[in-house]
């Protein structure tokens, strides 16, 4: 028979796979721990991605930081380098990325469609009103609402309820961009709207009346973590998984095999095997760690014979690489058939 400890003990929220984002709590940061954004677009830690609409000119420093809410150990931290005025379209937006046979379980343009509610802590010296868009790219289809941080550099929690798009299209069920999530940090007057929009024909960055401009002071900085994107109309408590399972789902889309120690050292590398094929250096690759979602981009690093002989990398040309591994790639560099070699690699294949 149960007793009132036991009972206790029983979880009151519901368990496993709530939640449609990954790396929601800041855990994973294969690309480094620090990366400076200037005038452009590029990822940060894995999954999260600081967006750029117009061309517009700014300068951020994106870090994991060890400053976070009660229960969870980091947060993405944005800390603004230069100021910065926009203007027209201009906008600078932290984004995320899914895949649209991530979403068709959602059942958007039917009648059937769901609701989904996402939840998120942040903090900032810059109060007031943000925009935050959920945006389909396959359909050019977007909502747009706002939330407000109320008290200087405190940990607030945020939830905004998403009604389904009946009127839209479905998710394509592949592996390519069915929608996005869009914290806008900085806004142009154009793509400002008078309040907040239900599902709308529109493929541009909205935000809303009263965006801030985190970028109007060096002093500003703009911390997010616990993000959860889940189905229904209540934020549940954030699904946390294990360390282990985060990072095998971020490497899906980017692997870096000197990861987590960033080591360059021999004993740390992959090792690959050189060819003769017609009188160019070819190399065997290994398997990925994990498959990716599509064919990847490929970086090779230290490349060295396994005596620690260094060798110029040279000309890279990658062939004969898919989801699950790299084959064979070609290396501008003095090789010795037969002899084995060792390197880093990073595979990207991100949305």
């Amino acid at each position: 028979m149960s007793n009132a400890r036991e009972l206790a003990q029983i979880p009151s929220t519901p368990s496993g796979r709530r939640n449609l984002i990954i790396n929601g709590a800041m855990t994973v940061a294969q690309r480094g721990t620090s990366i400076s954004i200037t005038n452009t677009t590029g990822y940060t830690l894995d999954r999260f991605k600081i967006g750029r609409g117009s061309n517009y000119n700014f300068d951020v420093d994106v870090s994991q930081s060890s400053d976070a809410p009660t229960d969870f150990a980091n947060s993405l931290k944005i800390d603004v380098q230069a100021t910065a005025t926009p203007s027209a379209s201009d906008n600078a937006t932290l984004e995320y990325f899914i895949e649209g046979q991530d979403l068709t379980h959602l059942n958007y343009g039917s009648s059937s469609g769901k609701y989904v509610v996402l939840s998120f802590w942040v903090k900032s010296n810059k109060t007031g009103t943000y925009g935050c868009q959920f945006k389909l790219d396959s359909n050019s289809r977007n909502f747009t609402n706002s939330y407000t941080i109320s008290s200087s550099n405190t940990w607030e929690k945020k939830t905004i309820t998403i009604n389904p798009d009946t009127a839209g299209a479905a998710f394509a069920d592949n592996n390519l961009v069915g929608a996005r999530i869009i914290w806008h940090l900085s806004t142009g007057p154009d793509d400002i709207l008078s309040g907040n929009r239900d599902w709308t024909a529109d493929a541009l960055f909205r935000s809303v009346t009263g965006q801030v401009n985190l970028l109007d002071s060096t002093s500003n900085e703009f911390y997010i973590t616990g993000v959860q994107l889940e189905v229904g109309t209540v934020a549940t408590e954030f699904e946390h998984r294990s360390y282990g399972e985060e990072l095998a789902l971020c490497r899906r889309y980017y692997e870096s095999s000197s990861y987590p120690d960033g080591t360059a050292s021999n004993s740390n590398k992959h090792m690959g095997v050189a060819l003769d094929n017609s009188g160019s250096d070819v190399i065997t690759g290994p398997n990925f760690m994990v498959t990716k979602r599509d064919s990847p981009t490929m970086t090779i690093t230290g490349f060295a014979e396994l005596d620690g002989t260094n060798k110029s990398t040279g000309t890279f040309s990658s062939y004969e690489v898919g989801p699950d591994r790299h084959l064979r790639f070609t290396i501008g560099a003095s090789t010795t058939t037969g002899v084995a070699y060792r390197y880093h690699y990073t595979a990207d294949a991100e949305l």
